[in-house]
């Protein structure tokens, strides 16, 4: 209890932890300003549905290709250094989109931004778990996250804004001047570039498996594919669903959902470390199948804001959670495989759910691909609970072994 308390008392808004938590947010801004205008753009240039899902698609894979060798990366370079990589091909990226002409072009440059973002993503959590107390993972986890939450809701309603107002390249334009901002502020953090030594690199199977997946993770991160499939149904296709539904103004949908993100991550954070995951995940995963029921019977603008409410609420308590729940499977020098495994299983849902959705959609419209959605997030409630019940089954024989 003592150690609990001391635990409880170390300090987390530090100058580094604040830093990483700022500019974790505007890196996020450059890529969720692209989320709901990429698809449009890719419409403008001829693309077909299945098209428009691949790019949202082909994107996530790239990410998850290069982070099969953040390992090598980070023992080679330093975590340090693998960020700046990261950041620096984002941005190279985000400025080639200007020059895009056709649809085989903007493949190409999503495949290289990928690269980018999964290296970028994987050290900005594995550095901030490194300088976020233990006995406070998952509160700071939470706040730091507050950083993407916030780029999801401005982000995105401003791509739009700036798409309706002035055309693509101004949405360009401010996507590279996010990654510039994140890559020069960055630069100042005081991280250290040493590394831990990894105890269990000879221990560990080379295997494919184990490179996607870190040992210990593998329950959480099949749920968080589940869960990312229904995320991304809303961050890639939202702005297409609500023009098919004729619904103007869909950015405020992002913004009222990241309110409602905000406040869920500011009170589960606290609950996940005092409690346990159960106290998030189930009523978290609750609020977000309830979300894409609403979507699902969205006519108007009022119904689109209350599903995004519900939205807010359960992606609040969901994406920390699990990715906490990830790192804390691990010991401190397999962070940056465990962070890996969490963006990869999440790029998996994401990635393959933006594929398949945007098949579906040009058959039955994406009003009903959020039926999906609420399929995929019913079978993570059933999953889930029945690991609950199974665990708590394991443990009452544990105790009944030792009387």
């Amino acid at each position: 209890m003592q150690k609990t308390l001391a635990g409880r008392n170390e300090k987390l808004w530090t100058k580094n932890f604040l830093a990483l938590t700022l500019t974790n947010g505007l890196f996020f801004s450059g890529f969720h300003i692209l989320l709901p205008t990429i698809p449009l753009y890719a419409a403008q240039q001829g693309g077909t549905s299945l098209q428009v899902g691949l790019i949202a698609g082909i994107f996530v894979f790239s990410a998850i290709f290069i982070r099969l060798f953040t390992d090598f990366g980070k023992n080679k370079f330093g975590k340090k250094n693998c960020l700046f990589i990261g950041i620096a091909i984002s941005f190279l990226s985000a400025a080639s989109y200007l020059i895009c002409n056709s649809v085989a072009e903007l493949l190409a440059i999503r495949v290289i931004h990928g690269i980018g973002f999964g290296i970028a993503t994987t050290f900005y959590a594995t550095i901030a778990a490194d300088v976020i107390p233990s006995a406070r993972m998952g509160e700071g986890m939470g706040y730091f996250g507050l950083g993407t939450t916030v780029a999801m809701a401005i982000a995105p309603a401003l791509g739009i804004w700036l798409l309706n107002g002035y055309g693509f390249a101004a949405v360009f334009v401010v996507a590279v001047l996010c990654q510039v901002i994140a890559f020069a502020w960055t630069r100042f953090c005081s991280i250290s570039s040493t590394m831990p030594v990894d105890n269990f690199q000879n221990k560990k199977s080379s295997s494919l498996v184990d490179k996607f997946m870190e040992r210990g993770t593998r329950f959480p991160a099949l749920l968080t594919v589940l869960f990312g499939i229904s995320y991304g149904s809303v961050l890639n296709f939202i702005a297409v669903f609500a023009k098919e539904v004729h619904i103007a103004n869909p950015g405020y949908f992002f913004l009222l959902g990241t309110i409602c993100v905000c406040l869920s991550r500011t009170v589960t954070g606290r609950i996940f470390d005092k409690k346990s995951p159960t106290w998030v995940i189930l009523p978290g995963g609750i609020l977000f199948l309830l979300s894409f029921v609403v979507l699902n019977m969205t006519t108007s603008l009022d119904i689109l804001l209350g599903a995004s409410v519900l939205y807010g609420l359960g992606l609040g308590a969901l994406f920390p959670a699990l990715q906490t729940w990830i790192l804390n499977l691990v010991p401190a020098d397999r962070r940056s495989a465990a962070s890996a495994t969490f963006y990869n299983v999440l790029d998996v849902g994401t990635g393959g759910g933006a594929i398949l959705f945007g098949l579906l959609a040009g058959k039955v419209g994406f009003a009903s691909v959020y039926m999906y959605s609420i399929a995929t997030m019913f079978i993570f409630i059933l999953a889930y609970g029945y690991y609950v019940i199974m665990k708590k089954q394991a443990v009452s024989e544990a105790v009944e072994r030792t009387r």
